[in-house]
């Protein structure tokens, strides 16, 4: 686990300090060494940094940049199963040095060329520097589990595992794409492939970028995609032998990611994703296993008392931390240094601060991140199917029309009501769309199209999303599973992950997802929708697998999502940073936003009012991130 960055310069006026600069702008994600080469050709200088920890192969011998012959790689991940490649190698021929996956990593291009990524079960953004054939590959793991961002112009090609190492050098132009900022009020996240920045991109998942330097073309390639699999005709299997053949994947998953030469710990918050953690590893183990918990004084978001239930009945070796808002607010002016792009997601602060309490007694941590998505956990694909496809669509055009011509905010009653004019306003929308992923597209979106424009000032351009690309699905099975395979690539990469990978990392801790092997996104994806929601209950199957684990009396209990009670502390504690950063002049200042809307929506949520303080994060957490990334440097 590391942190890489990089440059392609046809320019040819880079230096190896600035490299330096670049990757040591990550040192939170390798304390344990750097490394950084700058290579000259007859196009282009191309520079490699890389910053490690360690983890596989604690010795020298892991040192990255790695090279073989004509190859150089940059890698920044897991690969699990590297000991079967490179047992798969040595009976070819090739010999080893380390016992690093990176090496394996180089011996397996330099034997199967791009072919050698389909076996690899693993976590990577990788970057493979080919001398011979003048080329860089810029590769990214199958679900996006690591970031990989881009940028080009002005004849120089940067990449770097975070925004901030591309932040040094003197060719990167920091001007904020508009556009992109409208998908982050919309989300609480920016998409991928685009990024808050003009000419920059996250590089796809499953997706590699071939840079050929004599020509400066680049060419995208794609070698895997979730809707291939959701695509494919369903398996006719029984129950029985579903949760038999999805016990067995998971359990293969996550044995493979507890290889490692450093301690191994879970994040433990007592639902059915990271029980099922727990418990699968913890069965058959003498050993306890560490499993860590975040918990609140404020009973309505606090899962704590659940956890330490779980932990105590599979004997694990429990550690939890409840938080106070003073402890947040000290979280709160680091989330910019961490999340280096604008980023919303209201449950950083706990994250974060999990990742800080493992990290004491462990340097790797399991998360369980995937499991709404590829289960069927949230409750919005419930709502998107029931306000759709099992409503007349003649009634949907009706109410849809008759919407469009009442101002809800003259509604006697109902506008009092929490947040009435956004949720009027989606409805509307989904109502005219009659499309169950349009649908969810709207429950997703906590600012409507409307109130952006409105909050800038000005129309914007809409970006293309995941969230269009239902038409590539086919419809063999009721609309769960589309609306899984649309979660996969928009939710669950650019939010859950992201929010992850930079919680753990910003302590030097490696987080792992196992429940994201490939291998189960491929079963699961190629059962039918009945697998997933059972009348009217969510997550089936895993549910099914986990009672053979934990009793179910034990399991069964309201569902609490994992956020910070933000809407008491912001009405408290943190009030006066909320007034202070939602002002007309600090609003203002960064010359996008129309200040008017936002501060009257300040105040009104200040005033005790039904106003979604989600709203209100999200342009804080652009402030504060302006502040950090912009105002300072």
């Amino acid at each position: 686990m590391c942190g890489i960055s990089g440059f392609v310069d046809f320019r040819k006026s880079s230096s190896e300090e600035l490299l330096r600069r670049m990757t040591d702008a990550m040192l939170h994600r390798g304390p344990d060494d750097g490394g950084h080469e700058v290579y000259d050709s007859p196009a282009a200088q191309v520079g490699f940094g890389q910053r490690r920890l360690a983890i596989m192969d604690l010795s020298p011998l892991g040192h990255q940049p790695m090279h073989f012959g004509d190859l150089i790689v940059n890698f920044n991940g897991e690969i699990y199963n590297f000991k079967e490649i490179r047992k798969e190698l040595e009976e070819k021929g090739y010999t080893f040095t380390s016992w690093s996956d990176t090496e394996v990593i180089l011996k397996g291009y330099h034997c199967w060329g791009m072919e050698v990524v389909q076996k690899f079960i693993g976590m990577f953004a990788i970057a493979l520097y080919d001398k011979s054939k003048q080329k860089l590959i810029l590769i990214r793991d199958r679900a996006g589990i690591k970031p990989l961002y881009y940028y080009w112009s002005n004849d120089v090609l940067l990449f770097g595992s975070e925004l901030k190492a591309l932040f040094p050098h003197p060719a990167f132009e920091k001007k904020i794409d508009v556009n992109s900022l409208a998908l982050f009020l919309q989300y609480s996240y920016i998409p991928a492939p685009h990024s808050i920045f003009h000419n920059t991109f996250k590089l796809l998942p499953g997706h590699y970028l071939i840079i050929d330097l004599p020509s400066r073309s680049q060419e995208l390639h794609k070698y895997w995609d979730v809707f291939d699999y959701y695509n494919q005709p369903k398996l006719d299997i029984s129950d029985k032998e579903a949760i038999e053949h999805t016990d067995a994947l998971l359990k293969s998953a996550y044995e493979y990611r507890m290889v490692s030469d450093v301690p191994v710990g879970i994040f433990l918050s007592g639902g059915y994703d990271s029980s099922s953690v727990a418990a699968l590893l913890q069965t058959g183990r003498t050993e306890k296993l560490k499993t860590f918990t975040i918990g609140f004084h404020e009973n309505e978001f606090n899962e704590a008392p659940e956890a330490k239930k779980i932990a105590e009945y599979l004997g694990t070796d429990h550690t939890e931390w409840y938080l106070t808002a003073k402890e947040a607010g000290g979280v709160l002016s680091r989330l910019p240094e961490i999340y280096d792009e604008p980023f919303a997601d209201n449950s950083t602060v706990p994250t974060v601060l999990v990742s800080q309490l493992a990290r004491k007694q462990v340097t790797v941590a399991l998360s369980a991140d995937g499991g709404d998505e590829i289960f069927g956990g949230y409750n919005k694909f419930n709502q998107a199917e029931k306000y759709t496809t099992k409503m007349p669509a003649f009634a949907q055009s009706l109410l849809s029309g008759t919407m469009s011509l009442i101002n809800p905010e003259i509604i006697p009653y109902f506008n009092k009501q929490y947040n009435f004019t956004t949720r009027y306003e989606k409805m509307k929308l989904i109502w005219k769309s009659q499309d169950p992923i349009t649908a969810v597209k709207y429950i997703s979106q906590y600012i409507t199209e409307s109130e952006v424009e409105s909050f800038l000032g000005h129309r914007f351009e809409r970006y293309p999303t995941f969230f269009e690309e239902g038409d590539k699905l086919e419809h063999n099975d009721g609309v769960v599973n589309r609306l899984l395979a649309i979660d996969y690539k928009t939710f669950l990469v650019d939010n859950n992950l992201v929010k992850m990978d930079r919680a753990t990392m910003s302590v030097s801790l490696e987080g792992r997802e196992p429940m994201l092997d490939h291998r189960v996104i491929e079963f699961l994806a190629r059962l039918d929708s009945k697998f997933k929601i059972r009348d009217g209950v969510n997550k089936w199957l895993l549910k099914e697998v986990v009672h053979k684990y934990i009793p179910k009396p034990l399991m069964e209990r309201p569902k609490r999502p994992f956020i910070a009670p933000l809407m008491v502390w912001f009405r408290e504690d943190l009030k006066e940073q909320l007034r202070y950063y939602l002002s007309e002049t600090s609003l203002s200042k960064t010359g996008v936003f129309a200040a008017g809307p936002i501060v009257r929506l300040r105040d009104e949520y200040l005033a005790g009012k039904k106003v979604n303080y989600q709203k209100l994060w999200q342009v804080l957490m652009f402030q504060l991130w302006y502040d950090r990334w912009i105002e300072k440097l």
